[in-house]
């Protein structure tokens, strides 16, 4: 609001401009009215005439700091604290709280514009600005205070209540009736799943869905607080929540800087807490480790002004950390800082394989351990990585101990991390080696979260696509089990992972397989059902499994003994 004072100033003026120049012409000596209605017109229009709106002589001055800083970030300039503190007591801006707070309205304004193509225009000054005001929450504040755990403390309270009075179907668009994955909200104030809006306007109807009313603009705004909502309401109730495409190109804004002055202000930011980081002080290397973790997960930019700042080897360090924040910082800030394809190869080649298994292992806190199988999840992204990853003799065991201990983002993550590593073909005998069938198949009954379940399931696909995989889930009498999920399960993605398993487990398997999938008397049922309802794959692995099961069905009628798996027929499968 302060940088655009002038801006409303003029506003105003036009406005009152507008209004004295209607009350001048109003004829009021023909109007009906009384007397004290007239002398309050004739007050208006005399003070119409005078007001000015000019700004603040105290903002301008503020105003012109502000442009000073910025000039001296652009440029790499280290500002006076004494400038930054005069600007930031003038918008009332006391404590980190209330800096990381303009951080987050200037973030969530900068994603509002980069939707908005008439607004993109703006986005370079908000981002001059956020990098201000990063920098600021970085460099000013010495300590993070508490209003920031209370606040998320009482957000999460009011969240439950308020979910536990909202009915589901308040989260379903009104055009295809589905969870909304990206809730906007057009003209008349109705919200609907951006995807459907869009195609609702393609086709030629500028008009409300809900009310039929014509609309004057179809601008489309994001309803941040309803997507956070369906966000909370999927996790609790085990619904799988796919992010939309939309968000992914929001992402990709943040690969580049988005103004000269945020990327000046980015590179003096990363030196001075590369700097935090080498200091003796426990307190002052947390809050750098803390400021790294939440500068590397909004921005891509970020990440790579902090990975050139070398700030890597010494959050591997601080892993070893005994104060548990501290090490939970470190692995977080690591963890976002691997999805950079440049920190991957920083932190593999300073020994962090190692440190990150330790905390994989002995993390002093449940979030500690999550956020390093998330971190081994992205080094495997590389295959020299997954190799070393998979020799590393405490790697796997730790990841199957994680799934063990039942939480349930640290079980996504150590499962999401063997997918991964199963890639590298020698990680495939590592995982049977490390008793993974038995517990994964525990997870399709134990499991309340659907989107779990699903994850076993790829695990357990991947496995059986070869022999001794395949082998060790029938051993343990799986069959039931799986078609029972593919039965019963709500989710899209479960089902195409039991059907994906269930092909392999026959290509695999032979016919002792078959026989038994052939006496069940749901599985075509539900084969059938993903040919019209299941996703793309998983229709084409119906199709396929479906002709097995007939062919078993007509050899075995008419009594031929001519083998029906032969590796040739089923090449087109995969």
């Amino acid at each position: 609001m302060l940088m655009e004072s002038d801006r409303v100033a003029n506003q105003f003026r036009m406005f009152v401009r507008a209004l004295a120049l209607g009350l001048d012409v109003l004829p009021l000596g023909l109007l009906d009215v009384p007397s004290e209605a007239k002398e309050l017109i004739e007050l208006m229009r005399t003070q119409a005439r005078k007001s000015r709106f000019e700004v603040d002589p105290d903002d301008e001055r503020v105003i012109k700091d502000v442009f000073l800083i910025l000039n001296q970030l652009e440029n790499g300039i280290v500002p006076d604290e004494y400038d930054i503190k005069r600007v930031l007591d003038s918008i009332g801006v006391k404590k980190w709280s209330d800096c990381n707070k303009e951080v987050k309205l200037l973030d969530a304004e900068i994603g509002l514009d980069y939707s908005n193509e008439e607004k993109r225009r703006e986005m370079p000054f908000l981002s001059s600005l956020m990098g201000f005001m990063s920098y600021s929450r970085c460099v000013l504040f010495d300590a993070v205070d508490n209003k920031v755990a209370q606040q998320q403390q009482h957000s999460s309270r009011c969240d439950s209540d308020l979910l536990s009075c909202l009915n589901s179907d308040d989260f379903r668009c009104p055009i295809s009736l589905e969870i909304m994955k990206e809730p906007v909200t057009i003209a008349t104030g109705h919200t609907y799943d951006r995807s459907s809006i869009l195609k609702w306007f393609r086709s030629g109807n500028p008009t409300c869905p809900k009310t039929g009313k014509r609309l004057r603009t179809t601008e489309l705004i994001p309803n941040l607080v309803l997507k956070g909502l369906i966000q909370q309401y999927c996790f609790r109730n085990g619904i799988h929540f796919a992010e939309s495409g939309h968000k992914n190109r929001d992402i990709t804004r943040t690969i580049h800087a988005g103004s000269l002055a945020y990327e000046g202000t980015m590179r003096l930011v990363a030196d001075f807490l590369a700097g935090k980081l080498t200091n003796v002080d426990d307190e002052e290397r947390n809050k750098a480790a803390y400021e790294i973790r939440l500068l590397s997960k909004a921005s891509i930019f970020n990440r790579y002004c902090l990975t050139e700042a070398g700030v890597i080897p010494y959050l591997l360090k601080l892993l070893l950390s005994k104060e548990s924040m501290s090490q939970e910082n470190a692995i977080a800030g690591l963890l976002n800082l691997s999805k950079h394809s440049k920190s991957k190869a920083v932190i593999v080649e300073n020994g962090g394989l190692e440190l990150i298994v330790e905390v994989l292992k002995k993390g002093s806190q449940m979030e500690a351990k999550q956020h390093a199988a998330a971190t081994l999840f992205y080094l495997a992204s590389i295959e020299d990585y997954r190799k070393l990853i998979g020799e590393n003799t405490e790697a796997l065991p730790a990841l199957l101990d994680l799934i063990r201990e039942g939480h349930d983002r640290a079980q996504r993550n150590a499962l999401v991390a063997i997918y991964g590593l199963l890639t590298h073909p020698e990680n495939h005998r590592r995982v049977l080696a490390a008793g993974a069938v038995p517990l994964l198949l525990s997870l399709l009954t134990s499991s309340e979260r659907e989107e779990r379940v699903a994850n076993a399931l790829a695990v357990l696909a991947s496995l059986a696509e070869k022999a001794d995989g395949a082998k060790a889930v029938l051993q343990s009498g799986a069959l039931p089990q799986i078609v029972g999920v593919l039965d019963s399960s709500t989710s899209r993605a479960a089902k195409e992972q039991c059907v994906v398993l269930l092909l392999a487990l026959c290509i695999n398997g032979g016919t002792d397989v078959v026989s038994l999938l052939v006496k069940s008397p749901s599985l075509m049922g539900s084969l059938y059902s993903q040919l019209s309802e299941g996703t793309s794959r998983a229709s084409k692995k119906a199709s396929a499994l479906i002709r097995i099961l007939h062919e078993f069905y007509e050899r075995n009628s008419s009594g031929s003994k001519t083998p029906i798996f032969s590796r040739e027929r089923f090449v087109h499968v995969w």
